[in-house]
């Protein structure tokens, strides 16, 4: 498995890594994604650290806190040979101070996430999004005093608006505190608007992408083509409202590549959407989930082998949409990178 560097950091993370959302899984959205018990998440990770995979990422949020406890049993006795990423700014309940990432939530959220994750340290922790209510030096100061006191080791955020994130990094610098070295996000072949800003902040600051829902929210699993109903087992039944929305012609023509280029190199459309992934700047490391073993195995796959560049061209016509203002000018020059800035060019990790 390669690894790579998160971000400017001398943290190396495996290119691909578990995302822990199907974990103890309960309600309309979790509850839809899985609900692997201890048991079975040992399994899952007997596998995934036979593949190279070490980095395991969940959230306070996910399931009301039973994801993070579900990891902290699979991993208990080995924690040494995991790396572990957590979240927590998203509401946990409907008191006052039961979401954001003010001082006092912060302290008391990564208080509650190392019991439920049974460790004495968060490998990297992550705001889940933004809180514009506290201050940025609030925020940052708090991170700076968990830093410092061994509980968190590296800091990132998720979902953040690139001004936002651009504010904070020159806080932190400012003032000597950790800087942001991930940035968790949506990015997917039907989803690729985090190159218009996202991505060249990233390349420019060194903050490396944690992609989430890289089978763009279940639509690219191979289950979905043109002409024919949605899977009743597909999870989009019930999950499709809490997730990025999707024009279905440019689906469906991503989708038709894809079926077009398993035939050719005996890869599952899985794989190759993931594998697509691997290969774009900034790109630190994809977060795969699954629900079963046959899942998880399918996507370990999608890495260790790569397109040629005819068929890389074939996925990017596919998948490119019009960039939205004020990129499309620009990208309309002779001459000019049609598929990622000048400043992401030839970068292969974060």
């Amino acid at each position: 498995m390669e690894h790579r560097p998160l971000g400017r950091s001398g943290l190396k993370v495996p290119v691909l890594s578990f995302g822990a959302g199907t974990f103890g899984g309960t309600g309309p959205l979790f509850g839809a994604w899985g609900s692997t018990d201890a048991a079975e998440a040992r399994r899952m990770i007997d596998i995934c650290l036979d593949a190279g995979v070490s980095l395991f990422d969940t959230a306070d949020v996910y399931s009301a806190g039973a994801s993070e406890e579900v990891l902290g049993a699979a991993i208990a006795g080995r924690r040494d040979q995991v790396l572990v990423s957590t979240k927590v700014g998203l509401p946990m309940g409907d008191g006052p101070m039961d979401a954001g990432t003010s001082r006092s939530r912060l302290l008391r959220s990564v208080e509650a996430a190392l019991g439920r994750l049974r460790t004495d340290h968060i490998d990297l922790l992550q705001l889940h999004a933004l809180d514009e209510g506290t201050p940025p030096e609030e925020i940052l100061a708090t991170l700076d005093v968990l830093v410092r006191s061994g509980k968190v080791r590296y800091v990132g955020v998720s979902n953040y608006p690139g001004w936002q994130l651009a504010k904070a990094l020159g806080i932190a610098e400012r003032h000597g505190w950790p800087r942001f070295v991930a940035h968790q996000v949506y990015y997917s072949l039907v989803g690729r608007d985090y190159e218009w800003d996202l991505m060249p902040l990233g390349a420019d600051q060194g903050v490396g992408a944690l992609v989430w829902s890289p089978l763009g929210w279940g639509r690219l699993t191979g289950k979905i083509r043109r002409g024919a109903p949605m899977p009743r087992e597909s999870r989009l039944h019930a999950t499709a409202p809490f997730g990025p929305p999707v024009d279905t012609e440019h689906l469906y023509r991503v989708v038709d590549v894809l079926d077009e280029l398993a035939a050719e190199t005996g890869k599952s459309v899985p794989q190759l959407a993931l594998n697509w992934l691997v290969h774009r700047p900034t790109v630190s490391s994809v977060i795969i989930g699954a629900r079963n073993e046959t899942q998880l195995r399918q996507n370990l796959g999608a890495v260790g082998w790569s397109l040629d560049a005819d068929q890389m061209a074939r996925l990017d016509a596919a998948s490119e949409v019009t960039a939205p203002y004020p990129h499309f000018p620009y990208r309309r020059q002779e001459g000019f990178a049609r598929l990622a800035p000048p400043m992401v060019q030839g970068l292969s990790g974060g």
